[in-house]
């Protein structure tokens, strides 16, 4: 059989505007995932590592660290990265980037959580267990990976048409961004253009929010009030207020 890839890439292009992905039954029959890049495709299992290794026996490298630090004696020195094992921890994050960018592209949203959480994870750990000389160089990934998880969970609830979780997964992401850099003392070039698409996103939301019966009451009575026409604004929080209010069920039993 051939390896050459030339007959792979003749037959799907590589558009450089947009993230290009598929899935693909592999030889073993299992569905994996096909990212086209530049210079050709990666091809990657959709559990675990992407590269489909067991490092140290684990589903990835993340999980060996994180078993060893649980398993340790008590009086067991906290365990320290060293520049290698930092390195190594860092070509994992790549490769879950990687596939949660074509995830993404794939509107498979729960992978994309998972794939960004295993990240956030590895970030928070190398910023506990190296020296800061080590730390800077993944630190400023947070951002970004944090943004990525907050876009997956509100396009997940907007596809459920839950508006209001979508919008607070956003707002929840911006905090947690804010309070990692002011922890980490991240630079604000580092944390702007994530919070920015975020709260662009946010706003994105609460246009395509279906306008309701209590929508319409609030404007009412925000107008009445600058009107000063507290007559007509009390009606109007009481209607509001009975609107919002659910019905007791001896409520409803009445005539």
């Amino acid at each position: 059989m051939s390896q050459d890839l030339a007959a792979i890439l003749r037959e799907w292009d590589f558009d450089p505007r947009r993230v290009t992905a598929r899935w693909v039954e592999g030889d073993d029959a299992r569905i994996k995932i096909q990212l086209r890049v530049d210079l050709g495709v990666f091809q990657m299992e959709i559990q675990h590592r992407p590269d489909g290794r067991r490092p140290h026996g684990c589903a990835s490298l993340l999980q060996y660290y994180t078993t060893r630090e649980r398993t340790a004696p008590p009086n067991a020195p906290e365990l320290q990265l060293d520049e290698p094992a930092c390195a190594a921890l860092q070509q994992e994050m790549l490769q879950y980037y990687y596939r949660y960018i074509a995830l993404f592209a794939l509107r498979h949203f729960d992978g994309v959580i998972r794939d960004t959480a295993h990240n956030l994870d590895i970030i928070r750990y190398i910023a506990r267990h190296t020296p800061e000389e080590l730390s800077h160089v993944a630190l400023p990934f947070f951002p970004f990976v944090k943004m990525m998880n907050a876009r997956a969970r509100a396009e997940k609830a907007l596809d459920a048409r839950q508006f209001e979780e979508a919008g607070a997964a956003l707002d929840a992401a911006c905090e947690e961004i804010e309070a990692f850099a002011a922890r980490y003392d991240l630079p604000a070039a580092a944390i702007a253009p994530p919070l920015a698409t975020l709260r662009e996103l946010r706003d994105g939301i609460q246009k395509r929010k279906p306008y309701t019966a209590a929508d319409r009451l609030r404007e009412e009575l925000d107008r009445a009030i600058a009107a000063e026409n507290y007559e007509r604004a009390a009606l109007l929080r009481d209607r509001l207020q009975a609107l919002l209010t659910p019905a007791r069920p001896d409520d409803e039993a009445r005539p």
